[in-house]
């Protein structure tokens, strides 16, 4: 039983990594539950400020996710507008089946949130370079976040694999 659910729990760490840059899972999160599965394995003891740190972490990089790509905005010269529209991006982005809508929503709401508050061409623009950036970043944050997950279960595999084998 223990190989079937480490098998399961490596299944969530891949999907944690893909997470990382799909918006569909949250990869942080997606990762943790493979650490959680692991410890719920009779080979690995449980250990639970292992496990609440490691969560903790995940959700706060879960809530990082959607604040980033705003403060990027903002950090480029965006104005309440550009913010707004990069968050009604992100959502419109994620719900609608239109490839990189996750990337591409951020974009154009910062950009059209500008320009509605009458700013010129090149401000909105600058204002959606940074959702970008923000985007990029936050993305960025995941995907190393699921890699230290990944690195941290091989760890604790390579630790207990003699009580694994048996």
């Amino acid at each position: 039983m223990d190989i079937l659910l480490i098998i399961i729990a490596m299944l969530f760490m891949v999907l944690g990594i893909i997470g990382s840059f799909l918006p569909v899972l949250p990869g942080p999160i997606t990762s943790w539950v493979g650490l959680l599965i692991l410890h719920l394995t009779n080979a690995i003891p449980a250990n639970k400020s292992f496990l609440i740190v490691t969560l903790l972490v995940a959700i706060i990089i879960w809530v990082l996710d959607y604040i980033i790509p705003a403060i990027g905005t903002k950090k480029y010269g965006g104005s309440k507008y550009g913010v707004i529209g990069t968050s009604v991006g992100l959502i419109i982005g994620i719900i609608t089946p239109i490839p990189f809508g996750i990337i591409i929503g951020p974009f154009l709401g910062a950009y059209i949130g500008e320009i509605l508050n009458k700013a010129d061409s090149a401000t909105a623009l600058k204002a959606a370079f940074g959702s970008l950036v923000g985007f990029l970043t936050s993305t960025f944050i995941k995907f190393i976040v699921a890699m230290v997950y990944l690195g941290l279960f091989l760890s604790i595999l390579w630790e207990y694999k003699n009580l694994i084998i048996n």
